[in-house]
């Protein structure tokens, strides 16, 4: 059965965990898919992982709506949220709603996500009025690294504590369905957690969220990199792929590929043919 916005409502309700991975890719996103993961973030963070920018800054939005796009066609039943990327609504009410639109409308997915608390509750709340699902995110933002002075944990002063709190009420009451909290103390998160009515989907936030996401390429261990603190390896599939890349360069350089088994045989007879039609025609 599809996940929907109101799944995940229902899942907060029941104390069910929701479970979110990255995906960019058509490929990546059926396997997903398969797996059972309820949710799956387009997130800006191709940037970093599939266009090697280094950060989530220069990603346009032509980059979102293709990815977006190839992640639907892959997918069945997890919820698809697509990431709004830099600049593409802080400038405006309007710029928000217009390319949260092109996400859903030429994307294809099921919802958008932005960073932002308290200042961005009024795109949230124009978006959602476009009968668009926002999916809000706080703490960490990683549009504002360079406002934050980098990759830093929030909320860890009083002050910014009371922020934080402050930034996860005004998107709840602007109707964003689900929130990102991104390298926040745990115990913070928690309280934040508790406090709305809207699920909590941490990363770097700590096991009293309502859902857990990692980036894709981090979980299955295919950066050699700096790894967060926050990221568990579920598998090392970056050294099973370069093995797979090595042996398969050996074998093209010693011969072993392909094996007969890989070839296509010619139909009994045709090459002799081709053959004796070439001498006669040389003859000619």
């Amino acid at each position: 059965m599809a996940v929907t916005v109101s799944t995940f409502q229902e899942m907060k309700r029941a104390g069910e965990r929701i479970s979110m991975l990255t995906a960019y890719d058509y490929t990546t996103a059926r396997l997903v898919d398969a797996a059972g993961v309820d949710s799956i973030l387009v997130g800006d963070s191709l940037g970093n992982v599939m266009l090697g920018l280094g950060d989530t800054i220069p990603v346009t939005m032509d980059d979102m709506v293709r990815h977006t796009a190839a992640v639907c066609r892959g997918t069945t039943d997890a919820l698809v949220i697509a990431d709004m990327p830099f600049m593409s609504y802080q400038a405006s009410v309007y710029d928000a709603v217009v390319n949260a639109g092109r996400l859903v409308k030429e994307g294809r997915a099921n919802a958008v996500k932005l960073e932002g608390g308290v200042v961005m509750a009024d795109r949230i709340a124009a978006i959602t009025a476009a009968q668009i699902p926002v999916c809000a995110h706080i703490g960490l933002t990683p549009q504002g690294v360079n406002a934050f002075g980098g990759f830093k944990v929030q909320g860890k002063s009083l002050d910014t504590a009371r922020g934080l709190l402050a930034d996860a009420q005004a998107i709840q009451d602007a109707g964003a369905f689900a929130v990102v909290l991104e390298a926040v103390p745990a115990d913070l998160a928690a309280l934040v957690t508790e406090r709305l009515d809207i699920p909590t989907i941490g990363i770097g936030a700590g096991a009293g969220c309502d859902g857990q996401v990692l980036v894709n390429q981090d979980m299955l261990g295919m950066f050699d990199g700096f790894v967060p603190k926050f990221v568990r390896r579920f598998a090392e599939a970056g050294a099973l792929m370069r093995e797979a890349y090595a042996d398969f360069d050996r074998c093209v350089k010693d011969g072993t590929f392909p094996g007969p088994e890989h070839c296509y045989a010619m139909p009994e007879g045709v090459l002799e043919e081709l053959r004796a039609q070439e001498e006669r025609e040389g003859q000619a």
